[in-house]
């Protein structure tokens, strides 16, 4: 291949479109609901204290077809040991998979119609739950349930559409604690809180428009109310594949900015194993002609000043020396920024051996100092291995090693092949690592608990009218009416716009100043820690209202707000407390007409026209005036002054 990978910085559009860059996204949002999707525990409740632990083994079972997933075979052969820290104010019988489930949370059911309409699916007739296989542990039955509420959706995106495949609702998994060797802690909290995903076709072709419509659909999901938002409420996957690659799956990504850098990795890495595939087929290296073997050398190496090893000889671990034919220059190949080809392979040990401990493996193409070029030349006599052959060096428990050298084995065959399809683990330097072979449709079977559900055409009427303006055309609807371009997305995506819809209709007060305080004003609030819940709607309406009737409040708001939320007083209470005496109105409307006076008979820099006068002359009375008498009655006032209008 041809192809040269540059600087993230520097890489094209024109470079990603030469590599067949295809990328699509599965987004997983949290809905906001009281209850979990399956049971009457309540969603959203999280403790860091548990009462209880539950140990499980997991084991697959056959499909329907009477046949193992891959997925499912390799968290077999990782012999973990499953703890579930359970709370009993979050937790029941049917999350430990001791009861079968409740019916669907039609609150769940509901934001989930909400979203499909606004994003344009084809909502499905009848709703039936399936079962999807997770044998990591995270769920403690070992399957999570799930249903699929529309198809065939799209978002607009620049001049084009991007096509949604489904909309899922199913319930989320458990929290990880820690994974470490054979042990694997979760907490339970957050298992079974409902969960939507909304897979895209692989209709992106650079990182950058891939980052974009995440955002576009963060922000539509978003605008309805009906999703949680913060830490840990939103996760995106990403699904990339360049020519000649295949699709793979990074889980995991926490934050949308991270998107980016992700995708430029996976696309470099594939075109890395692209070119390793090839180079190894140069040398007569290919799936038939692969050879490897292993031997014992832990008598070898008795002597080594490689504290690692050093280490792990004191704890009486075996080490194995496996021998690539062949390999050669390979195993140190950049695939990734700062990563070479034996990671992959170290990746794979880790994960499916339980080799945690790092380093996990060494290997004679180390550019780092480990054991001394003597030793690594006994170890290749031993083994019979030739200068064109790979060394891999792995400890452990005898267990974990045999297992470790079938995974190197596999890895290192898997080369000759390309890219081998998995899932991917988003790590937050933007490069990813192996998590697991890529699940197979054999993972998805009926659930027999819980029969259809129809999805009736009143119940879609009742909804739709709950359904917001989509996100694109608020936007430009919001700069028609002067807000600024910095808020745009952050008023069209916000549940408040409902709100702000409503308020500018009302109230003859400028849009932008409603902005003010429903969001800037708002988001301050927030950071300070004030209980907005207790500010309603209709405190909302109050305050706008007695705004609209005397502007001076609305000068004040920001005071009168916070007073309101950090205090005891009503709003009403407050609001009396700025409406200036009827006399003090007058003395301060006689003040203005004195100063204008003033102003204009005093020498002024000469001016083309009076509106250039006028907002000069703004500039001077809104400091003394501003929070006394409304800004738009000392303009009126000025300009009448100043084109000769009687003002009395």
């Amino acid at each position: 291949m041809t192809f040269s990978f540059k600087a993230f910085e520097a890489m094209t559009d024109k470079d990603y479109k030469n590599l067949g860059l295809k990328v699509g996204l599965e987004i997983h949002q949290q809905l906001l609901t009281k209850k979990k999707l399956f049971c009457r525990c309540p969603a959203g409740v999280y403790s860091e204290v548990h009462d209880a632990e539950i140990l499980r083994h997991m084991r697959p079972t056959l499909s329907e077809l009477g046949e193992y997933d891959g997925t499912a075979l390799m968290e077999f052969k990782t012999r973990k040991n499953i703890i579930y820290q359970i709370n009993h104010e979050t937790v029941c019988t049917y999350e430990m998979d001791d009861t079968p489930p409740f019916e669907i949370d039609q609150e769940a059911l509901d934001n989930t119609l909400i979203v499909a309409m606004l994003l344009n699916y084809k909502v499905v007739s009848e709703i039936h739950i399936a079962r999807k296989q997770y044998l990591d542990g995270s769920i403690p039955a070992g399957f999570q349930r799930t249903t699929i509420v529309g198809v065939d959706g799209w978002i607009p995106y620049q001049d084009k559409k991007i096509g949604l495949i489904q909309l899922g609702l199913e319930e989320d998994a458990c929290r990880e604690v820690s994974d470490v060797e054979h042990l694997r802690i979760f907490r339970t909290d957050r298992l079974g809180m409902p969960l939507i995903e909304m897979v895209t076709q692989p209709d992106m072709h650079t990182p950058e428009e891939v980052a974009d419509v995440a955002n576009i659909l963060r922000c539509a999901v978003r605008s309805t109310g009906k999703v949680r938002t913060g830490i840990g409420a939103a996760r995106q996957d990403v699904n990339v594949s360049i020519t000649g690659g295949t699709r793979i799956e990074i889980k995991g990504v926490s934050r949308i900015p991270l998107l980016p850098r992700l995708i430029y990795n996976e696309a470099r890495r594939q075109h890395a194993l692209l070119y390793i595939k090839d180079r190894l087929k140069q040398k007569g290296i290919t799936s038939e002609t692969f050879r490897a073997r292993s031997a014992d050398v832990s008598n070898l190496l008795v002597r080594t000043s490689w504290e690692p090893l050093q280490q792990a000889i004191q704890r009486g671990d075996e080490i194995h020396c496996v021998n690539l034919k062949g390999f050669s220059g390979v195993l140190n190949q950049t695939t990734q920024t700062d990563k070479v080809f034996s990671k992959e392979i170290s990746d794979r040990a880790r994960v499916i051996a339980c080799l945690t401990r790092l380093p996990n493996i060494i290997t004679s193409e180390s550019l780092e100092e480990t054991i001394d070029s003597y030793t690594w030349q006994k170890i290749r006599k031993a083994l019979n291995s030739g200068n064109e052959d790979a060394l891999v060096l792995v400890w452990g428990n005898p267990e974990d090693v045999r297992t470790g050298i079938n995974e190197i084995m596999t890895r290192a065959k898997e080369a000759t092949i390309g890219i081998p399809s998995e899932t991917r683990q988003a790590l937050e330097d933007g490069t990813n690592g192996f998590e697991r072979i890529l699940p197979g449709p054999d993972r998805m079977y009926p659930d027999t608990d819980l029969p259809p559900l129809e999805i009736q055409e009143k119940r879609l009427r009742r909804l739709g009218k709950h359904v917001p303006e989509p996100v694109w055309v608020r936007i430009e609807k919001y700069r028609k009416l002067g807000i600024p371009e910095n808020l745009l997305v952050t008023v069209a995506s916000s549940p408040r716009a409902f709100l702000f819809e409503e308020l500018i209709k009302k109230f003859n007060i400028p849009p932008h100043r409603i902005v003010n305080y429903l969001f800037e004003q708002y988001t301050a609030w927030k950071r300070q820690n004030l209980p907005l819940d207790k500010m309603s709607e209709k405190d909302w309406y109050l305050f706008f209202r007695a705004s609209e009737q005397q502007p001076v409040i609305l000068e004040n708001g920001a005071s009168i707000i916070k007073n309101f939320l950090s205090g005891d007083r009503t709003l009403y209470s407050i609001l009396k407390t700025y409406l200036p005496p009827e006399t003090e109105i007058k003395n301060e409307e006689k003040n203005l007409y004195m100063s204008i006076k003033d102003l204009t008979e005093d020498e002024l820099p000469h001016f083309s026209d009076n509106t250039k006068k006028h907002k000069y002359l703004m500039g001077i009375l809104m400091k003394p005036f501003r929070g006394k008498i409304p800004g738009k009655t000392i303009s009126e006032t000025l300009w009448n002054s100043i084109n000769g209008v009687n003002n009395e």
